[in-house]
Order: C-alpha cells, then sequence, then structure tokens
C-alpha cells in the first residue's frame, strides 16, 4: 500500500520478520557524543513501552461505517475498561489541492494506535477481549458477515518498541484539550540494521529535541519489530493544523543543531525510502 499521496510500493503491515530489534539497541563505540542533556542518567531510563500501530483496508463507504462503529462501540471501550486509555483511532486526511491525491483504498483506510506498558500487555489483549462480554455482545455485527462479502480487504498491523529517547508516547495539548489536530505518521526504512541503528542514535541522540524545540509535538518514535519493511522506524508528529505543521518542519530545516546533525558523517546514508501518511482523530479518538 501506498501510505499517502508519495507513490511507492506499498507498506502491508502484519508480517513475519522479527529482526532488527536487538542490533537497533545498541550503539557503537564509534558513535559520536550525543547532545548535551540528550541521554538520560545512568539507571535513571524509564521502561520503554510498546505500540500496535493498525491499518483496516476498506473497499466502500459502507464498510468503513461498520468498522468505525466496531472501533467506537466495541474494541476502544474494552480496551480502555482493560487499562489502555490510549487508544487512538484516526481517518487518512486528504491532501492539499497542490499534492498527490490519496489512492482511493487508503482514502478509505482506518487507523488506529495502541499504547501497551509492557508486552505481556500486548499478549495478553486477546485474551483479555474474549473474556468480555460487553466487547462480545458490541462486536457482533462486525463478526457476523459472511466470508463471501468481508467487511475488510485486510486488518494489517505494525508491532513497535518505544525509543530509548521517548520511551513514552507524549498526548499533544490539542488531545488533552478535545482540539483540532492531525497528525503525520513517518515510516523510514534503512537498507540494512546497521544504518537503521544509526539513524535511531540519531534521533535519540538530538533529533527528537530538535522537533520539540520547534514545536513538533511528537506523539511516539518507534522501531519496527514485526513488519516485512523492518528494518525501520516509525515515528509521529502533531499539529493543531496542515499550516502550522508545514510551519514546524520549516523551522526545523532550518535549525542549527539539525544541519549539524545532518551533515555528520555518521548519520549519512541510514535512510533508503520514506512513506507517510497524515490522518486526523474521530471523535472518539483518545489520541
Amino acid at each position: 500500500m501506498s501510505m499517502t499521496q508519495q507513490p511507492p510500493r506499498s507498506l502491508p503491515l502484519v508480517a513475519v520478520a522479527m529482526s532488527a530489534a536487538l542490533v537497533l539497541a545498541c550503539a557503537p563505540a564509534e558513535a559520536p557524543e550525543p547532545a548535551p542533556g540528550a541521554e538520560a542518567a545512568a539507571g535513571s531510563e524509564p521502561e520503554r513501552e510498546y505500540y500496535e500501530i493498525r491499518r483496516y483496508r476498506l473497499a466502500d463507504e459502507d464498510s468503513r461505517q461498520t468498522v468505525l462503529a466496531y472501533l467506537e462501540n466495541a474494541l476502544v471501550p474494552a480496551l480502555n475498561r482493560a487499562g489502555f486509555d490510549r487508544v487512538g483511532v484516526f481517518g487518512v486526511e486528504p491532501p492539499a489541492e497542490a499534492e498527490e491525491p490519496v489512492d482511493p483504498v487508503d482514502a478509505l483506510s482506518l487507523w488506529a494506535i495502541i499504547a501497551f506498558p509492557t508486552i505481556e500487555d500486548f499478549t495478553a489483549m486477546k485474551s483479555t477481549l474474549e473474556a468480555d462480554a460487553e466487547y462480545l455482545e458490541a462486536a457482533a455485527p462486525m463478526y457476523a458477515t459472511p466470508r463471501q462479502e468481508p467487511i475488510y480487504e485486510r486488518m494489517e498491523s505494525w508491532f513497535l518498541r518505544a525509543f530509548k529517547g521517548m520511551p513514552v508516547m507524549e498526548l499533544p495539548p490539542q488531545t488533552v484539550a478535545a482540539e483540532d489536530r492531525i497528525f503525520e505518521l513517518r515510516l523510514y526504512e534503512s537498507h540494512n540494521e546497521e544504518t537503521a541503528r544509526r539513524k535511531v542514535h540519531m534521533f535519540d541522540n538530538g533529533e527528537i529535541d530538535i522537533m520539540r524545540d520547534v514545536d513538533m509535538a511528537p506523539l511516539l518514535f518507534a522501531e519496527l519489530l514485526i513488519g516485512e519493511d523492518v528494518p525501520a522506524l516509525v515515528y509521529i508528529l502533531s499539529a493543531p493544523d496542515m499550516e502550522s505543521h508545514r510551519e514546524h518542519w520549516q523551522a526545523f530545516g532550518g535549525h542549527p543543531e539539525w544541519i549539524r546533525m545532518r551533515d555528520m558523517d555518521y548519520y549519512k546514508g541510514t535512510v533508503s525510502r520514506i512513506e507517510n501518511v497524515f490522518l486526523r482523530p474521530t471523535a472518539f479518538s483518545g489520541i
């Protein structure tokens, strides 16, 4: 799938590869010195949480409404009852007139982001839902559809672990205040595990701080643990509107610390391909 108006090959999400996670976690001795204050003091690092990012591929508006109802009335309330309060549901934000249009299938897609404090919380989710009578009752319309008339083409899923530099999701002020907001989800592929590790190192040791400095309000940064696009990372930025988001990117591009890091040999050639998608939360989204 093409996540947005950028046309390359598709980004299927549930997959078979669980490589790169251990390799990405270690920085080499040759690594440059981090920016002041970029690394946590020894022994003070909080636990890094995990994320599932889902995309429901939908063929028509009727199917989209059925899945929306399932997410609003069944899945999100059940996860909230189980203690997972950071569950986001999003539609694809149409591009501006001057930009390439979103593929019709992508335009109908629904996205969900679920934050898990531990990997055990993720592995227990299925059994938790199956034991929830309210969930099963509310999900019945979704599960009653015949095989010949599936609701979605596929439900794709990424599984990710938060970066050391941002171990816990940070909700933007617009979410807390229930105000309008948009998100940009970006996926960076690398051509091998070593270059992927160096790109993560770049974020952990200065780039995240620069994004905060120019008000990009990042939601999360995470390594892709499972997915056909491994080795890769995903990060999500937020803004009150698209115009503000573009201004933040302009400020980032001219930031002197970003220019310094961008030109370091250690970080060159670490990204082989980028995809992005703009997302707008639904009225019941917790993110």
